[in-house]
């Protein structure tokens, strides 16, 4: 039929931009855990910054 156009702001668009920057940064600094799989026999690797999991990025969605 019609499709559906969604109007995005500039400023929306930024903020998504700047975020998927910070994250490419973060994972530069500090790269991915290894799969489980791959870990088995290894101790395990954490990160935290100021206290906040690395899993905690709900805060920058």
């Amino acid at each position: 039929m019609g499709e559906v156009i969604r109007f995005v702001p500039k400023a929306e668009r930024e903020r998504a931009r700047l975020i998927r920057e910070a994250r490419a940064i973060y994972d530069s600094i500090f790269p991915p855990a290894e799969p489980v799989s791959e870990r088995q026999g290894k101790a395990p690797i954490g990160h935290s910054v100021a206290g906040v999991n690395r899993g905690d990025r709900g805060l920058l969605s």
